[in-house]
């Protein structure tokens, strides 16, 4: 059935068309012409309307192409700028493996000899500070472990306030306190170079490690300092044979120690 329906369906269309098309050949002339200048009015919209759409497409394909050609040339400068770099690295590593250069070498700090102003003593009393606050054991003081050591000593800083203290002695800008710039500090106050209400003195003076007194930073005159860096080294010296000292000492009393409890065993294990 809905195979005859469709042959039924065909047909009909096929009569229409038909129809249509004995009615225009039986029109008059001048209804024909009317009709092919429609049709010739419709198909010329059609194709000013396709026209006027060519320089948009022509304006995008050029955007285009100009993008990709930005693109390409990034790239090369990138790619410039990578390779200039690399072959650099390059042209140092065989400077120095053929002896024409010398390899960077990096910096070993040795506060017993930058801080000659301070004693062995002094120096390690401030290392042992240091440590108690680096609480992160990342070998810095940060802004909240500075803040956390204020509090602690008395002397809590405003935010700002801690940023300042951090500033003041920051000499490779990172944002907080090195063992060296630690001890920075504490020559600024021994020189005097600190205000009396900065924070910096408050670490400085409820610090516990006395610093007014040691030192040539507090000498104004050429010949003192002089004076006194010569007393500052035989003190360093004086000092390092009584560590050693202290060291035999102690060992020996380890000994005897043990001496005497190898006695005692033996007196109850026969």
């Amino acid at each position: 059935m809905p195979g005859v329906r469709a042959r039924t369906l065909s047909k009909a269309a096929d009569s229409v068309r038909e129809r249509a098309v004995q009615s225009y050949l039986r029109a008059p002339c001048y209804l024909r012409t009317m009709a092919s200048e429609e049709l010739a009015r419709k198909l010329q919209r059609r194709l000013a309307a396709e026209q006027s759409s060519l320089p948009d497409l022509c304006a995008l394909d050029n955007r285009a192409k100009a993008s990709e050609v930005e693109t390409q040339e990034k790239s090369a400068v990138l790619n410039g700028n990578a390779t200039s770099e690399l072959t650099a690295k390059l042209t140092r590593r065989l400077d120095i493996n053929e002896g024409n250069a010398e390899p960077k070498q990096a910096k070993i700090f040795n506060p017993y000899t930058e801080f000659k102003e301070f004693s062995r003593k002094q120096i390690k009393d401030m290392e042992k500070m240091f440590k108690r606050y680096d609480s992160g054991k990342d070998g810095f003081i940060d802004l909240m472990e500075l803040k956390m050591m204020m509090e602690k000593l008395g002397a809590p800083q405003t935010h700002l306030g801690l940023k300042n203290m951090i500033k003041e002695v920051d000499e490779d800008f990172d944002g907080k306190l090195s063992f060296r710039e630690f001890l920075l500090i504490f020559r600024r106050a021994a020189a005097g170079e600190l205000k009396e209400e900065s924070g910096l003195m408050a670490l400085a003076r409820l610090s516990e490690i006395d610093v007014s007194t040691e030192g040539v930073l507090g000498a104004r005159d050429f010949f003192e300092a002089k004076v006194q860096a010569l007393a500052v080294s035989s003190k360093f010296e004086a000092e390092i044979r009584e560590e050693q000292e202290e060291r035999k000492r102690l060992e020996l009393e380890r000994k005897q120690r043990r001496a005497a409890f190898k006695e005692l065993q033996s007196t109850f294990c026969p």
